[in-house]
């Protein structure tokens, strides 16, 4: 669906991205993630023909956007940050407008069609500067997509947006994505876990990671806790470190338990073999926490100071 391949922007004697290559299959929900100024934003505009790369190319269904940009930006729905709408239309006349832009054969249909997916029937006669920024959103997702694209590019598209917007906002995108390809670009890292399938976290214009959600976690470590008492933390510790799969013991601190943090690989559950070590010793165990390696602490890694992760 999209190939890149190579792709370079430059700002005078700034890189702002450097050399970067990716592919997105059809149906993929795909979470473009990274420190501000990390090159997202340059990234998705050259995807969306609104900016030439300095080098490097970019297929969209097998189209070269540098050969044909209309036909790309046909097959693509773009929602920018802050959706840039007319304020003082009424949503109703807004969407007929996109719709007339876009040359919809049906307008009325698919305006029915997008007023019930975006959640916009209750607002469709009111003008867009009496809505919250979340239902702001809603209308500039709507006309991302009247025109049916095959390919929805999102940026930073909860960013202002309270709690239950972005949950709003967030479940949306999710029932869209059975349906789109879909590029959703933030720095928010729940977002990220919370509704794409795959990952490409960009660091100062180079990618950093890309691989699918399940793959970069279980690369990782995850960290097992435990309180118990009848022994002292040495006793404990040499007990923990016989046991397959552990990596690294550490001292928790607390005033009346003996406690324990254990790393371990993400491909191996300890929590068994902890459990019999603990009964054949006769110790109480009084808690085990099994903490999975988070998306917070690989994209820490990787854009403070880790190494690259490829597929």
């Amino acid at each position: 669906m999209i190939n890149v391949s190579n792709l370079t922007k430059d700002y005078g004697d700034l890189r702002a991205v450097n050399n970067i290559s990716f592919s997105i299959k059809e149906g993929e929900i795909t979470g473009l993630l990274g420190p501000n100024g990390a090159g997202k934003t340059t990234t998705l505009r050259m995807l969306t023909c609104y900016l030439k790369p300095s080098n490097g190319s970019i297929l969209v269904n097998n189209i070269k956007t540098e050969d044909d940009p209309l036909a790309v930006r046909e097959l693509i729905g773009y929602l920018p940050e802050s959706a840039p709408i007319y304020g003082d239309m009424i949503v109703y006349d807004y969407l007929s407008y996109a719709a007339a832009l876009r040359k919809i054969a049906e307008p009325e249909k698919k305006i029915r069609e997008m007023a019930v997916l975006c959640g916009l029937r209750e607002v469709m006669h009111k003008s867009v500067n009496e809505l919250s920024k979340g239902y702001k959103q809603r209308v500039g997702l709507a006309h991302a997509m009247i025109h049916d694209p095959k390919i929805l590019i999102l940026d930073e598209p909860t960013s202002g947006l309270d709690p239950n917007q972005i949950i709003e906002i967030r479940k949306l995108i999710k029932e869209i994505g059975k349906r789109k390809t879909v590029i959703l670009s933030t720095h928010i890292l729940s977002e990220v876990e919370a509704a794409c399938d795959r990952v490409i976290i960009i660091n100062r214009g180079n990618i950093a990671a890309d691989d699918y959600m399940a793959n970069l976690q279980s690369a990782g470590r995850n960290r097992v806790t435990v309180k118990i008492s009848g022994a002292d933390f040495a006793a404990l510790r040499s007990a923990l470190e016989s046991i397959n799969g552990t990596e690294r013991v550490s001292e928790e601190s607390d005033d009346s338990l003996t406690c324990a943090s254990v790393e371990v690989g993400a491909e191996r559950d300890i929590r068994p073999d902890i459990f019999n070590m603990v009964k054949e010793k006769g110790w109480t165990l009084y808690e085990m926490k099994l903490e999975r390696q988070s998306l917070e602490n690989i994209f820490r890694q990787l854009t403070i100071g880790g190494e690259k992760h490829e597929v």
